[in-house]
């Protein structure tokens, strides 16, 4: 027994158990000093010191960089070849698919994901079929911003539609329908006359083609030979739609995604949001025994057992992420963080872009 005033040997032991040896890649905690002043690239750096979400984001820019590097790393002339077979961009060291939901781009994260597609820094794009429309229909007539509290019922009433704290006004839509349809008629037009086969990323093509504003998304990919994949394509605004015939052969994009990641020297994957823009993306990179990069951004859980919440390594066990690959998931809302992400990584590039890569070694 203790003596009278002494703690219990036992409890000794408990409370002041001695330390083993720390991870070798662990760091001392540290925040930004504004003392120093206002220094925003400073102060997203300190993000790797910080903690919890701060160093996840950081660990994404990280993982990010290495995508861009294994991008501009020149290929040999049989890496090239191969790479080729993937389709009409460029080949380069790795192939970079970008999935997004609609609501990023209905929110202004659309004009970061109009940068990366405009100056050719990814390669596939996924989405929805409201990611195709909303980046449309903001070509013909602006969102705006709202409160997350204002009263459906109201709203409603006034013709107005609320996503989260961003409104759009349903004539927004009616002038989208106006401008959609009659293309419609002339893809049936080619479809039975010219034998065209309709694939919804051909349709979405098209439709950039159409729009004809630097503004938009879809503009610029298909400018630059970047495929929008959109598989669900029909869960949007094709309400008044009636002429029968339009065919949209949806197992041809199937094939068309599967080749990028097949043919490809290494994949990295970026996707914000979750659902079917999440696993189209990761399924296709289980054809190549999985991603050798790999970053998602999303707010939702894995408790549910959801696709969106599974965390990168459930996707390891899929071959959908190699078992060798450090992949990131942020837990954030990806309006605050994809961005930054950005701002942190394909943009301090943009001057790399500029040249071609994949360029043959000597």
């Amino acid at each position: 027994m203790a003596a009278p005033g002494e703690a219990p040997g036992e409890a000794l032991r408990a409370v002041l158990r001695p330390s083993g040896a720390l991870p070798a890649e662990a760091l001392p905690v540290r925040g930004y000093d504004f003392s120093g002043g206002v220094d925003h690239a400073a102060l997203l750096r300190s993000f790797r010191t910080t903690g919890f979400q701060a160093t996840s984001f950081a660990q994404a820019v990280a993982e990010i960089e290495r995508m861009i590097a294994a991008k501009l790393e020149p290929l040999s002339a049989e890496q090239r070849d191969r790479a080729a077979m993937a389709g009409p961009r460029p080949p380069s060291g790795c192939t970079i698919f970008l999935g997004f939901t609609s609501n990023l781009v209905s929110s202004g994260v659309r004009e970061s994901i109009r940068y990366l597609v405009q100056h050719g820094m990814v390669d596939v794009l996924v989405t929805t079929a409201g990611g195709v429309e909303e980046d449309l229909i903001k070509c013909l007539a602006p969102t705006y911003i709202g409160d997350f509290h204002l009263r459906g019922r109201d709203l409603r009433e006034n013709g107005i539609n609320r996503i989260g704290n961003l409104l759009v006004p349903n004539d927004n839509y009616c002038k989208f329908e106006d401008w959609l349809m009659p293309i419609l008629g002339q893809m049936v037009d080619e479809q039975d006359t010219q034998g065209v086969r309709w694939t919804p990323s051909r349709m979405i093509a098209r439709l950039g083609k159409e729009i004809n504003n630097p503004e938009s998304i879809c503009y610029w990919a298909q400018k630059n030979n970047i495929p929008v994949l959109s598989p669900a394509l029909t869960d949007g605004s094709f309400h008044s739609y009636k002429r029968p015939g339009l065919v949209l052969d949806i197992v041809e994009d199937l094939r068309l995604i599967n080749t990028q990641a097949i043919f490809a020297h290494k994949t990295g994957m970026i996707i914000l949001g979750g659902g079917l823009v999440k696993h189209h993306i990761a399924n296709a990179n289980l054809m190549r025994n999985g991603a050798d990069f790999s970053v998602y951004v999303n707010t939702a859980q894995e408790f549910d057992g959801s696709d969106s919440g599974a965390r990168p390594d459930e996707a390891v066990s899929w071959g959908k992420i190699r078992m060798d690959a450090t992949p990131v998931k942020v837990y954030a809302d990806a309006s605050l963080v994809f961005p930054l992400l950005v701002a942190e990584t394909f943009a301090r590039s943009a001057d790399a872009f500029a040249a071609p890569a994949g360029t043959p070694e000597a």
